[in-house]
């Protein structure tokens, strides 16, 4: 297929043969008429005149069909160049899309991974109540048996470990979902952005 530039410049190089060769029949006519004037025949006159208004008519003929060609020309242009513009518009809907889908699933995953972690915060906490609750009593039955001092005061220290750990666990998982909703909170502002830049 031709670039547009060079079925151009074809059509330019075209269109100056045109209107050079209507140039030279309207010369020529004129030519014709003025010599017959100076020859001062009457009859080379008139057959001058006829020959000159002949080859004006087919000069106006050719002028008359660059000119048709030539709107012909824009009209096809500018349809080619609307193709363009459509196809660029497509394209440009297309990927769009496909960007808005991608961050669409992005989010819904981020989101579900802080509703699971929510979970486990949860958990995580109802864990921390349930030692508190079970180091609260650990601490009674120790005082109250003092006979069992040494075992219970065992438990203590364990029941103690198994609470520090969860809540180092919770404040990790309160960590997580914060980063997590930040993360959520600039992926929806870049996914808003170009549809914004785009209207």
């Amino acid at each position: 297929m031709a670039s547009p530039t060079a079925g151009s410049s074809a059509r330019r190089r075209q269109r100056s043969t045109r209107v050079t060769v209507a140039v030279v029949l309207i010369a020529v006519s004129a030519l014709l008429v003025i010599g017959a004037l100076v020859g001062g025949s009457a009859i080379l006159v008139a057959v001058a005149a006829v020959v000159g208004v002949l080859l004006g008519a087919a000069a106006v003929k050719i002028t008359h069909s660059e000119l048709l060609q030539s709107r012909r020309d824009a009209a096809k242009d500018r349809a080619e160049q609307a193709q363009a513009y459509r196809k660029m518009t497509d394209e440009r809907t297309r990927e769009s899309q496909e960007f808005a889908e991608t961050m669409t699933e992005r989010i819904a995953d981020r989101q579900k991974l802080i509703h699971e972690l929510e979970g486990q915060l949860a958990q995580a906490q109802r864990t921390v109540a349930e030692t508190k609750f079970k180091l609260g009593s650990e601490s009674r039955r120790a005082e109250q048996a003092e006979r069992r001092l040494g075992v219970e005061s065992e438990r203590l220290t364990e029941s103690e470990e198994r609470a520090a750990e969860a809540i180092v666990l919770v404040a990790e998982l309160e960590q997580q979902v914060t980063d997590l909703r930040a993360e959520i909170v600039a992926w929806e502002d870049a996914a808003s952005m170009p549809v914004a830049k785009r209207a």
